[in-house]
C-alpha cells in the first residue's frame, strides 16, 4: 500500500454526474445540497428563508421596475395578480388568465410599462399611474383620417386558395357581403379585420362558413371579379395572439403567434403600437418570417447586441444596426432549440443569454465568438445534467451570481457562476415543501413555496438560519471517490480527514459530530476558524463511493475552505 495525502481546496465544479467521477481535472462533488460554492472555491451553508406573505393559491413570480425606480414583485395567480412592494402587499388586480395558462405567459418591460402576451389572449398592458397600478388590453394605434388600425396583415396558408366575391349589403354603402369559394369563416372571425381592395374591413357578422358581413370606412366600388389578393389581420380570436415579446432598438417585437409560429413583427420606431409596414421607410414597421428546411416555432425573442430569436429547433439573430425594412441581416447560428412546454425567461449573465434547451436537460449560454460574428451555445450543465430534470421556472441574481432553476419535483437547482474566477458549480436547494416559482428583485431572491397544501411568498435572507423561523434544513457536501496520481483506488485505509473551516459553529464529518469550543454556541459569539478532523476511519474495499461527507442540520453557519485525506491505498 502507498501513503497519500490529498487535499481538495476548490469545489468550483459543484455536484457532478457519476460519469465524471474518474476525471482528474474536476474540482467537484458527488453531492451538494443546501450549500453554495463561494467565489474562492469553498463551501458555505445556504441562506435561510423569511416569510413575506401567504398567497391565495399557486402563483408565478415576475419582477417589475417602474419609472420612479421602485421595484415590485408580481405574483400571478388564478385570474389575479398581487403586487408587492418590498415585503408588503401593495395592490391586487383582476386579469384574464387562469393559472393553467400562466406557464406560457411572456412579458417585456420598458419605461415603467409591462406588456404580457399569450397565444390565446389579447396582449395586456400593466402600468402605474400615480399611486395605483392598472391593467388594460393593449391597443394598436389608429389613423384618425380613415379609422383604420395599424395592425399587421398576413396571408395564412389555409387561405391561399380562397377567393372572395364582394357584393353590396342592405345596411349601407360602407357595408358589404363577402362570399368565399369554399368553407372558410367561423364565428371567431367576428371583430377581426381583413385587407383587400386597398382598404381595411372589419367583420361585423358571421352568416355561414362561406359568408360574412363586413364594414369599411367610406364608400367603395364593387370589383368585377372575385378577389384572390387579400390578407387577414395577423392577430385575433380566430388566429391567436403573439407568443413572445421584447423591445429592440426602440421597436416593440412580437415573436410568433398561434397560427403563424415563425413570424416576427417589429413596430414602428418609437411608436410601439404601430405595426403598419407602410411603404418601407426606415422607421416603419417590419415583418419577417423565418424560412428553413425545418418548421420553426418561435419560443421567445431576446434583445441583446442583436435581436436573438430562439425557436424550437435553433437560435437565430438579426444583426442589422440600425434595423430597417431594407436592411434585415438574419441567419441561424446554432441548432440547439429552446424549451417550449412552458415559458422559461432567458437570463442575462455577463453579457450572454442563458436559456433552457429544447430537451429541458441543458442550460445553454448563447454568446458571440471573439470576432463578434457568430454565436455559440455552450452547455452550462455539461457536468451536471442529472440535476436538470423538468424545469418550470428560472431567474438569475446578479448580486449573488446565482442562477436558480425550479424543477417540477419541487427541488431547485442552483448554479453558482463566476467565470472570471472559474466557478461554475451546480447544486440543489431543498426545503420542507416544494419550490414552485422564483424571481429576483432589488438583489433579493424571492420564491413561491408550497408547504402542507398552502402557498407562500418567501425571500432568501443571509441572516436567516432556518426557513421561515420554523423549519430547520439539512445541508450536505460529499467528495468524489478517491483517485491518486491518476489511478482509481481498489483498497483504501483512511487515517484522518481534516476540514479547514472559518466562522463555523457546527459541523459533522461522515458520521462524526465534531466538538468545537463551547463559546461558539453563545449568542453573538464568533464561530470557530481552523482545522477540524476525525481519525482512525478503517479500511474499505468499496472505493467507488465518497470518502468524506460534511453535513449537518443545526441552525448555525458553516464555511469549509478545504478537505484533506490522509491514509494508504492500493491500486
Amino acid at each position: 500500500m502507498a501513503d497519500f495525502i490529498k487535499t481538495q481546496n476548490s469545489f468550483a465544479n459543484g455536484e457532478v454526474a457519476p460519469e465524471f467521477y474518474a476525471h482528474d481535472n474536476i474540482n467537484g462533488l458527488s453531492r451538494l445540497e443546501n450549500m453554495d460554492v463561494l467565489a474562492g472555491g469553498g463551501l458555505s451553508r445556504r441562506s435561510g428563508l423569511v416569510s413575506v406573505d401567504k398567497l391565495v393559491g399557486l402563483a408565478r413570480l415576475v419582477s417589475f421596475s417602474v419609472s420612479d425606480g421602485d421595484e415590485y414583485i408580481i405574483a400571478i395567480t388564478d385570474y389575479y395578480i398581487d403586487i408587492y412592494f418590498g415585503d408588503t402587499l401593495y395592490q391586487s388586480l383582476k386579469t384574464p388568465w387562469p393559472y393553467s395558462d400562466i406557464i406560457n405567459l411572456q412579458y417585456a418591460q420598458r419605461f415603467g410599462t409591462m406588456i404580457f402576451v399569450h397565444p390565446n389572449y389579447p396582449p395586456q398592458t400593466l402600468y402605474k399611474s400615480g399611486n395605483k397600478f392598472y391593467i388594460r388590453e393593449f391597443e394598436f394605434s389608429r389613423n384618425d383620417a380613415d379609422m383604420t388600425v395599424n395592425m399587421p396583415f398576413v396571408k395564412f396558408d389555409d387561405a391561399s386558395d380562397i377567393k372572395i366575391t364582394v357584393s353590396a349589403h342592405a345596411s349601407g354603402n360602407n357595408y358589404a357581403t363577402f362570399t368565399t369559394n369554399a368553407d372558410f369563416w367561423t364565428p371567431e372571425n367576428v371583430g377581426g379585420r381583413l385587407y383587400l381592395l386597398d382598404r381595411q374591413w372589419r367583420i361585423t357578422e358571421y352568416i355561414s362558413p362561406t359568408q360574412i358581413v363586413v364594414h369599411t370606412n367610406g364608400t367603395y366600388t364593387l370589383p368585377s371579379a372575385s378577389v384572390s389578393d387579400w390578407r387577414e389581420c395577423a392577430f385575433g380570436a380566430r388566429r391567436g395572439w403573439p407568443r413572445s415579446i421584447t423591445f429592440h432598438q426602440d421597436r416593440l417585437v412580437f415573436g410568433g403567434s398561434r397560427d403563424w409560429p415563425s413570424g416576427i413583427w417589429l413596430s414602428r420606431v418609437g411608436v410601439h403600437n404601430d405595426f403598419n409596414a407602410g411603404t418601407g421607410l426606415d422607421d416603419q414597421a417590419i415583418f419577417i418570417s423565418l424560412l428553413s428546411t425545418k418548421r420553426q416555432q418561435i419560443c421567445t425573442v431576446v434583445s441583446s447586441d442583436n435581436l436573438q430569436i430562439l425557436t424550437n429547433v435553433g437560435e437565430w439573430a438579426i444583426s442589422s444596426k440600425p434595423l430597417t425594412p431594407a436592411s434585415v441581416d438574419i441567419k441561424q447560428h446554432t441548432s440547439v432549440g429552446s424549451f417550449g412546454a412552458c415559458y422559461l425567461a432567458p437570463q442575462k449573465i455577463e453579457g450572454a443569454t442563458i436559456f433552457v434547451s429544447a430537451s429541458g436537460h441543458d442550460i445553454r449560454e448563447l454568446s458571440l465568438d471573439e470576432l463578434g460574428e457568430n454565436y455559440n451555445a455552450n452547455d452550462l450543465c455539461a457536468l451536471s445534467k442529472h440535476l436538470m430534470t423538468s424545469p418550470v421556472d428560472i431567474a438569475y441574481n446578479d448580486t449573488t451570481r446565482q442562477l436558480f432553476v425550479v424543477q417540477s419535483t419541487g427541488v431547485m437547482s442552483v448554479l453558482n457562476q463566476n467565470a472570471s474566477l472559474g466557478i461554475s458549480a451546480w447544486g440543489t436547494y431543498k426545503t420542507r415543501g416544494e419550490f414552485l416559482s422564483v424571481t429576483v428583485c432589488n438583489g433579493h431572491t424571492y420564491v413561491v413555496v408550497n408547504r402542507d397544501g398552502d402557498t407562500y411568498l418567501e425571500r432568501f435572507s443571509p441572516v436567516a438560519m432556518t426557513d421561515v423561523n420554523k423549519y430547520s434544513f439539512s445541508f450536505t457536501a460529499s467528495g468524489l471517490p478517491l483517485r491518486v496520481s491518476g489511478h482509481n483506488a481498489s483498497r483504501l485505509r483512511l487515517r484522518k480527514i481534516v476540514a479547514r473551516v472559518i466562522d463555523t459553529k457546527s459541523i459533522s464529518i461522515n458520521d462524526h459530530r465534531i466538538t468545537l469550543p463551547n463559546e461558539v454556541y453563545a449568542d453573538g459569539a464568533s464561530g470557530y476558524t481552523g482545522d477540524v478532523s476525525i481519525s482512525l476511519l478503517g479500511t474499505s474495499h468499496e472505493c467507488t463511493t465518497p470518502c468524506w461527507t460534511i453535513h449537518g442540520n443545526e441552525d448555525y453557519p458553516i464555511t469549509v475552505l478545504s478537505v484533506s485525506m490522509h491514509g494508504w491505498y492500493t491500486v
